[in-house]
């Protein structure tokens, strides 16, 4: 049996991935834009600065009332996945 308000839900998540993807895109071009301005791949991983936007990222959670251990396991999984990213398209100059 098919669940009609599960299958709309389902719709605006489907509409709301596509907006992600949006969103992905331009932090992709942002991020190039550093890589393009690092010199050394040591300058890749900025353990000071992950600490710090995860940080600010559970703060901003709480204010908006979103579950923090949710946007900690995003954050993180996005940040490494823009290291690797960062490591494979390095170009020594």
């Amino acid at each position: 049996m098919v669940n009609k308000k599960i299958l709309k839900i389902r719709k605006k998540l489907d509409l709301l991935d596509n907006k992600l993807l949006d969103l992905i895109k331009k932090r992709t071009n942002l991020v190039n834009g550093v890589l393009e301005n690092k010199k050394y791949k040591s300058e890749i991983i900025d353990k000071k600065r992950i600490l710090v936007i995860l940080k600010n990222i559970k703060i901003k959670s709480k204010r908006k009332k979103i579950d923090p251990i949710i946007t900690k396991k995003i954050w993180k999984s996005m940040i490494n996945a823009f290291i690797d990213y960062e490591f494979r398209n390095f170009k020594k100059k």
